[in-house]
């Protein structure tokens, strides 16, 4: 499911992905099969952790990855949830063959 966001979402930042939503800056993004696969990719991890878990997880991550990396942007990259997302967003066919919990990959 998609919604299209009146809302601002935070500078750089074009979609957001909030379970069974996925919120986009820009209308026209919708058409963007790279970032909907990101996005969709999300929706699944948010799903395999049920939800509120994986909240709470992506946020104790990202400040595990704030105090190491003292960089907003670096630790956003580099929590395990986002790197599988961008690693994978490319490959169109990636969510059908994902095994369960693959974001523990990226660790």
């Amino acid at each position: 499911m998609v919604f299209i966001s009146k809302l601002a979402l935070p500078k750089g930042y074009v979609g957001l992905t909030i379970f069974p939503f996925i919120i986009l800056k820009y209308e026209h993004l919708k058409t963007d099969a790279v970032l909907m696969n990101h996005e969709r990719i999300h929706l699944k991890q948010q799903l395999e952790l049920l939800i509120l878990p994986f909240f709470i997880w992506y946020f104790l991550e990202f400040i595990v990855r704030l105090v190491q990396f003292r960089k907003w942007n670096t630790a956003y990259r580099n929590i395990s949830f986002e790197r599988e997302a961008y690693k994978n967003e490319q490959n169109l066919k990636y969510l059908p063959s994902r095994s369960l919990l693959s974001f523990l990959k990226y660790l």
